[in-house]
């Protein structure tokens, strides 16, 4: 009898299959190359349609217009990575910035012991969000959403509701190094660098991503899962504070009111940058690069002179586009 043999599937260098073909090719890199892809086009579009995008300072603008949300998007990061979410991220930072403000300024304690008790805030803030949802069993959802309302409503109890002078040592943040180099960008990158060193290299990282796939098997092979919580929410608060004072430094003041809505930025932010909101997945790459899509979106359509409704009409067209491909994303990988 005469054997029937089948061709095995051609394989490209490396080992692994051949594409099939250019359009699954191009499909499996926009799926997994998706937001620095996009990044690309949307500056290529901005710099076609704007003469002046491209300009040195307007790039530096760009940079420190994503700093604030870049550094309050790497602490949600750790969150959405472990299937949760943090709404009050806006509030702390505003809360942490009128807290430094209030000591360094009001009480007269020394601007390094400020800047320390700040961040603390933002610590103990998401140490009590992490308890409500760990022990208190409360839907991140509602534990964080009444953050939000606490911590807004404490920085103005502290605040009196009027803006307090930030310290001059520390209104060096909102600077620029040589003249030229932007303090805050320079923030936004070391905060990266840590985010990305603790979801890669760290016990922590490698846990908020287990609960994020999935929560029993986490507990199940010895992950303290409630422990964890507790420490992933406490650094979206640490990260919060930091970037609460970056902007009170950028405003040379703490105002109550600052940051109002960044929380949905931020969340938006580590969304294009490819995490899923299911969880079990994110970078802290990622984050900066929807960060950045943010800015260079907001900052091209104020040169091209767009009403600022319709570039509320497109920030949520992207959002929803970066949402359409993470749910393809995750299809393809099924």
């Amino acid at each position: 009898m005469s054997e029937v043999k089948t061709a095995a599937a051609p394989r490209a260098a490396g080992g692994d299959p051949a594409p099939d073909g250019f359009g699954p090719w191009f499909s499996r890199a926009v799926l997994r190359n998706g937001p620095l892809g996009g990044l690309i086009a949307l500056v290529a579009v901005m710099a076609a349609l704007s003469g002046d995008f491209l300009n040195g300072q307007n790039l530096l603008n760009v940079g420190v217009q994503a700093s604030v949300t870049a550094i309050l998007a790497f602490g949600v990061t750790f969150v959405i990575v472990s299937a949760g979410i943090d709404l009050s991220v806006g509030s702390v930072a505003a809360l942490s910035a009128t807290v430094t403000a209030w000591a360094a300024t009001g009480q007269g304690m020394p601007v390094w012991l400020a800047v320390l008790l700040g961040l603390a805030v933002g610590v103990a803030a998401g140490l009590v969000s992490g308890a409500l949802v760990a022990y208190g069993r409360l839907p991140a959802f509602i534990a964080t959403l009444a953050m939000l309302s606490v911590g807004r409503g404490l920085a103005l109890v502290v605040s009196g509701g009027t803006p307090i002078p930030f310290p001059g040592a520390v209104n060096h943040l909102g600077d620029t190094l040589g003249g030229w180099l932007p303090v805050p960008v320079l923030v936004m990158i070391a905060m990266g660098l840590v985010a990305a060193l603790i979801l890669a290299r760290t016990y922590s990282g490698r846990a908020m991503f287990a609960i994020g796939g999935n929560e029993e098997a986490a507990r199940l092979s010895g992950i303290d899962v409630k422990r964890r919580k507790l420490v992933i929410y406490a650094l979206s608060g640490l990260f919060a504070a930091v970037a609460g004072i970056v902007l009170a430094a950028r405003l040379t003041s703490a105002q109550p009111q600052a940051a109002s809505g960044y929380e949905l930025d931020a969340i938006a932010a580590v969304v294009i940058g490819g995490a899923s909101l299911s969880g079990g997945s994110g970078k802290a790459s990622g984050t900066l690069i929807g960060a950045l899509i943010l800015a260079v979106l907001r900052n091209g359509l104020n040169l091209l002179s767009v009403s600022a409704f319709w570039q509320q009409v497109a920030t949520g067209l992207v959002i929803a586009l970066a949402v359409l491909l993470d749910t393809l994303r995750r299809r393809s990988a099924r």
